[in-house]
This record gives structure tokens, sequence and C-alpha cells, in this order.
């Protein structure tokens, strides 16, 4: 049917960038929503940001204008790209896309932020 796989977690200083990408197999990324989300510990599942067809973009407000998402489309991924991180933005990151549907998520990627 087809899955999502995510990489580019890590561990970075406050301050650092990270780039998360999404692979997306099958049909699936044709998805007319992709979007990245995280769980912190102790915490509920949390939207980040989100892309629909024709590139519009959602994010949420804590990290408007550090972090960016983007699809590219001969590579058949969703990318996040986030600058200026903080020690709060640790977490696993995952992807999700909603195709015909169904929900698809990926496994997750962590991503640790250091003070």
């Amino acid at each position: 049917q087809g899955e999502l796989v995510e990489s580019g977690g890590g561990l970075v200083q406050a301050g650092g960038s990270l780039r998360l990408s999404c692979a997306a197999s099958g049909s699936i990324f044709s998805a007319s929503a992709m979007a990245w989300y995280r769980q912190a510990p102790g915490k509920q599942r949390e939207l980040v940001a989100s892309i629909i067809s024709g590139g519009i973009t959602n994010y949420a407000a804590s990290v408007k204008g550090r972090f960016t998402i983007s699809r590219d489309n001969a590579q058949n991924t969703v990318n996040l790209q986030m600058n200026s991180l903080k020690p709060e933005d640790t977490g696993v990151y995952y992807c999700k896309a909603v195709f015909l549907g169904t929900t698809y998520w990926g496994q997750g990627t962590q991503v640790t932020v250091s003070s």
C-alpha cells in the first residue's frame, strides 16, 4: 500500500539546525495533505507543520519563522528544515500522510536539542 520513512533526526545544540526528510513509497506521495508532528516525553503528539496540494503550508505558532516544510516531487519526499532550534523542540518527529481517507504514519525520528 505504501509507507513513510523519516530520517535526519539527531542531537544538536540550541541555535543549531536539522533537516528532516520523509520518504513516501507507493502512491501515498500524491496524498492531498502531508504533515510533520512531534511528541515530547509525557506530552501529546502535536502538529508542527503541514502542506497540502498547491503548496499551501501551515505551522504551529511555536515554530513559525524557524521551520519550513516543503515537498520534493522528484524525490517523493516531504522535508522539514528546522533552524534556531530550542530545547523545547526536543521530541520524536513523525511524518503523516492522508490519502483517500486513510492516514499513514512513519515510525518517527528522534530530535534532541541540548541547551
